[in-house]
């Protein structure tokens, strides 16, 4: 079977770009480095381990308790649109009442989120999806946040940081593969809802070493969460790089979680006639995919030696645009759709860690953890506006194409404004570096 094939054939490339990099790239020989880097990914990755490790149940663990598809799709609206509502507030407590703080708040929301899934009730499955919705919400800016404040705050080289978010990345597909496996080992031996309590622990266990390794850091402490807000949204409006990257973020990653929700439908082939539709083997499929991923985190790496995500990322917007056509040109047709399929995951590895390193360089400390909720605003309003209406996939695909398209017309604006800016980063002040702070964009009246 192809997708088989594909993974191992995968692995073998992913194998040869991780030893190139290895071997092409100099390794950091700073114990303190390496040691900060140890730290920030084993929680890092606890806690995407606990994100992972419910993915591949949520929808089947639902129907078992007799939910209809109307209510599942009620529960799944909720979830995006508490992480667009609550998830953007939760989420800028982070810049005040501290980054590591708001961490531990993630782990304990999402093992909550977790005890819900034990009730078959739809209104404390609600509860559950609006909790973990917040919880998302807080893993996509508050880790970022921290980490990019305590690397400044120790003096680490700048250009560390992207490495370090490729690293992340990589990790991060490996944590996924792993927690795919074991899920659904537990699902099969102990039920469906099993997964959710192995998710629960590692979330708790992720809490007590950050607790106990990570420093406390923070963003402008001194202003209200209105004031914070205000300032985000100033910084965003002055800063044409943030706007972009912004935009950006939304458009790249609304297309992917949109193309989380087709990828299904597109590469089951149609029945034909008697025929049943024939299934696939999504857990190699989903297997292929993260490999595709790292393979692209690996590539940012050796990239990232010889440009800037600045440039680079210019092209990787518009294969990803190119390759989710594919479906469009070739409905039906399950290689070439599969082929494309791997290319965007591709530039899905490469631009986790381009973003990460971009919005480092640009978002100004005070508001930082504020501004990246900020950003999934819009972001959740074009998943939550897919996922409401009835379009065809041709249609959908057409939309995602041409969100990543915009994307690239962005990145290429960034590009514009980096070029010629020899100003100094929000990241390389001697302010920010010395204390991971900055006065606030809008004074307190």
């Amino acid at each position: 079977m192809v997708f088989v094939e594909t993974f191992y054939v995968l692995v073998g490339v992913c194998v040869v770009l991780f030893l190139y990099t290895r071997t092409a790239i100099p390794s950091v020989e700073d114990r303190n480095f390496q040691s900060f880097q140890r730290t920030y990914l084993m929680v890092y990755l606890l806690g995407a381990a606990g994100d992972w490790m419910q993915g591949p149940h949520v929808y089947v663990l639902y129907q078992s308790y007799g939910m209809t598809t109307h209510q599942i799709e009620q529960l799944f609206v909720a979830g995006f649109g508490s992480s667009m509502v609550f998830g953007t507030v939760v989420g800028s407590f982070a810049d005040k009442i501290g980054r590591r703080t708001n961490c531990i708040l993630y782990g304990v929301l999402y093992s909550l989120a977790c005890v819900t899934k034990h009730f078959a009730n739809f209104w404390i499955l609600m509860v559950g999806r609006l909790l973990g919705g917040v919880a998302t919400s807080i893993l996509f800016s508050a880790f970022d946040s921290w980490l990019v404040c305590e690397h400044n705050a120790r003096g680490f080289d700048r250009d560390l940081l992207g490495s370090m978010f490729s690293l992340a990345v990589l990790g991060n597909s490996v944590v996924a593969i792993s927690a795919g496996i074991v899920a659904q080992v537990f699902a099969d031996r102990f039920g469906f809802v099993a997964p959710f309590d192995v998710s629960a622990v590692l979330l708790i266990i992720m809490c007590v070493i950050a607790v106990f390794t990570w420093n406390e850091n923070y963003g402008d402490s001194s202003v209200n969460l209105g004031r914070s807000l205000i300032n985000a949204m100033k910084a965003i409006k002055q800063d044409r790089k943030i706007l972009c990257l912004g935009l950006i973020q939304s458009l790249f990653e609304g297309a992917m979680y949109t193309f989380v929700l087709e990828w299904t439908p597109a590469l089951t082939p149609a029945s034909t006639g008697e025929t049943p539709r024939e299934t696939i083997p999504h857990g190699w499929i989903f297997a292929d995919f993260m490999v595709a991923v790292m393979i692209g985190s690996s590539l940012f790496k050796i990239l990232l030696k010889f440009s800037t995500p600045e440039s680079f990322m210019r092209p990787v917007f518009f294969i990803a645009a190119l390759s989710l056509s594919v479906p469009i040109f070739m409905p039906g047709q399950q290689v070439p759709i599969f082929l494309g399929f791997l290319t965007f995951e591709v530039c899905v590895g490469m631009f986790w860690p381009a973003l990460s390193t971009l919005k480092g360089k640009y978002v100004p400390e005070e508001t930082r953890a504020t501004v990246y909720n900020c950003f999934r605003i819009p972001l959740n309003m074009i998943v939550i506006s897919i996922l409401l209406q009835n379009f065809g996939m041709s249609l959908i695909f057409k939309c995602c194409s041409g969100f990543l398209m915009v994307a690239c017309l962005a990145q290429q604006w960034v590009y514009s404004l980096a070029v010629p800016s020899d100003k100094p980063t929000a990241t390389s002040s001697p302010e920010v570096q010395a204390n991971g702070s900055k006065q606030p964009l809008i004074e307190d009246i």
